[in-house]
This record gives C-alpha cells, sequence and structure tokens, in this order.
C-alpha cells in the first residue's frame, strides 16, 4: 500500500482507502456489527487508513462501527458526512443550526472529542452560495469540533465554487465512466492543496465487468430503484449512465485491456492521476477488501490503455453524462 498527502490536512492516507456505505451489510440489507468490524479490521491489515461515513449510514451505525474500530486504531483517519440523513432533503438542513446539531451527533455517535473531517454532504447548489454555513464550518474548527471541512459533490461545478471557502477536501464520483473531473478541477485542487476522495469508483459495481443484462437487484438497493433518480441524484447510480450502456462499455473495456480484473483495473486507473488523495470503494464484508486494496499492487496502465478508456469513454459515455455532471 502506498500513501498520500491528503490536501492540507497533514494526514497521509492509503491511496486505496474505504467507503462505509455498504459497510456491515449490502445496500437494503440489515446491518452485521460483527462483519462491518471485521471488514474495517481486514481493511486495516491490508495497509488502508482511512475511513469515509456519514451521519446517515446505516442510520448511524456506520459512523459508530467506525468510532469503536479507531479507539484502539488512532492512527486511522476518517471523513463523516452531514445533511442528508433527514427527509426529504432540503436547503434547511445544511443551514448553521443544523450543521451544529449534526456535528455534535457525530461526535456522539463516534464517540470521539473532535472530528477529523467533516463533509457536507451533496447540498444543493444554493447551499455554495450561503456563506453563512462555510462559515459556521470555520467557527466550529475553530472551537476543537472538527479538525477539518469539505464538501461531497455531485457536479464539477460545486467543487470548484466550494473553494471560494476554507476546504480542506473535495469528495467526487470519478471513474472509467465520469471523466470530466479530470479535465479542470484536479488542476485547480492541486493549486489549491484540496485533497480530493474518489467516490463511487466502480460506478455501483458495472466496473467489476460482471453485470449483465439480466443482473438483478433487491428491490431495497439503489440500483433497482434510484435509475432515475427517484431517491436522490441519480449520477449515484451506476454513475448516471444508462444500465444496459454501462453492461456493454464494461466488456469492451474487459476485452480490449486484456483483463479479467476489471475491478482492479478500474481503480489503479483512478491512482494514475496524481490529484486523487484516495479512492474509496466501499466493501460489504471482509472478503471484498483483497478485491478492492490489489489495485495498489498492479503497474501503472500505459498510454495505450489510458487512451483506450478514454475511447470506451467517448463511445459509449460521454453523451449525456458529460454534460451533466
Amino acid at each position: 500500500m502506498e500513501y498520500r498527502q491528503f490536501g492540507k490536512t497533514g494526514f497521509n492516507i492509503s491511496e486505496v482507502s474505504l467507503g462505509t456505505w455498504q459497510l456491515g451489510g449490502k445496500w437494503g440489507a440489515e446491518f452485521s456489527e460483527k462483519d462491518a468490524l471485521d471488514t474495517l479490521a481486514e481493511a486495516y491489515d491490508r495497509g488502508v487508513n482511512f475511513f469515509d461515513t456519514a451521519d446517515g449510514y446505516q442510520g448511524g451505525l456506520s459512523e459508530k462501527a467506525v468510532g469503536t474500530f479507531i479507539k484502539t486504531h488512532p492512527d486511522v483517519h476518517f471523513t463523516t458526512k452531514l445533511g442528508r440523513k433527514e427527509e426529504p432533503l432540503s436547503l434547511e438542513h445544511f443551514n448553521p443550526d443544523h450543521v451544529d446539531r449534526y456535528v455534535d451527533e457525530s461526535l456522539a455517535n463516534m464517540g470521539v472529542d473532535a472530528l477529523d473531517m467533516v463533509l457536507l454532504h451533496c447540498p444543493p447548489t444554493d447551499i455554495y452560495y450561503t456563506p453563512e454555513t462555510f462559515f459556521e464550518l470555520d467557527k466550529l474548527k475553530k472551537a476543537g469540533k472538527i479538525r477539518n471541512y469539505g464538501v461531497s459533490v455531485e457536479k464539477v461545478e460545486q467543487a470548484i465554487k466550494a473553494m471560494d471557502y476554507d476546504i480542506s477536501a473535495v469528495e467526487i464520483i470519478f471513474n472509467m465512466f465520469r471523466l470530466r473531473p479530470a479535465n479542470l478541477f484536479f488542476d485547480l485542487a492541486k493549486q489549491n492543496n484540496i485533497g480530493v476522495l474518489a467516490r463511487v469508483p466502480l460506478a455501483s459495481g458495472l466496473l467489476t465487468g460482471k453485470f449483465t443484462a439480466d443482473t438483478k437487484f433487491s428491490a431495497a438497493d439503489h440500483r433497482n430503484n434510484n435509475r432515475d433518480g427517484q431517491h436522490f441524484d441519480k449520477g449515484e447510480t451506476f454513475s448516471g449512465v444508462d444500465y444496459l450502456t454501462g453492461v456493454k462499455a464494461a466488456a469492451e473495456l474487459k476485452e480490449r485491456l486484456g483483463t479479467d480484473n476489471l475491478a482492479a483495473t478500474a481503480l489503479r486507473y483512478i491512482l494514475m492521476y496524481d490529484a486523487v488523495a484516495a479512492v474509496i470503494p466501499g466493501a460489504s464484508n471482509p472478503t471484498q477488501i483483497e478485491r478492492n486494496t490489489s489495485a495498489a499492487e498492479l503497474p501503472a496502465l500505459s498510454e495505450a490503455q489510458m487512451a483506450i478508456v478514454r475511447d470506451v469513454y467517448d463511445k459509449y459515455i460521454k453523451n449525456p453524462v458529460d454534460y451533466l455532471w
């Protein structure tokens, strides 16, 4: 495992880290604390020292599991995201009063005195033009409740606008099916010493190359019930790619890249960009950790392989994905 500087936080974090949306159970499944703690332990044993969670994941149980783990592993860093655990989502959930309450609740959930990193959890665009919210985060940082703050975004424009404030990190969807962040945003992030976390790195599993036209997902799985944005931004599901188009594109990537392990190759692709501090694939159980961390051991992609990814993207994905996010 290699480690990268996480922007201006002073943290050195594993380039393959862990996202915990699925921690302790697959999407829509019952949470298992044992599976959650075993997954965190397996990740740590393989060199992962950074976990990304959120107050809304598994009704707060993800935060609690991460909090339990870090008590005996103080060298682990973490982010928690806030603002989306109460529905229906509105601007109000990101106002200073709510931010204060959410921070206090996350501190209690995790059992810590200060949060390493707080990210606003995909707030509506208007929040980026509401400086009071970010000024409140400045106050919380000065008070010692949070050490750093940033944003998790849906759109490149939101990430760029967030740099008007004293953010330390941006979490953004970036993968073989979502290339636009590399066009301008990555350069700006480096210029401003902003740590970049690449989320949804496998496009909700499409980039494992294991799905087919006949693959079925449970009724509670967002890959079944959010393809058109019924519950949240549709870009969160399959990176906004039409499912059958994504299956076809993934199959072509496997063939042209000559790999039976597209998932690890897809993660390694993201690490080719030095603006990225870490990629944060998820895992619902320990067996998936090896798949993720093996990406750090792969050789760099060649220029020809990088060109293949761009060609497949331009052929299948760019229109309309590039123009929407």
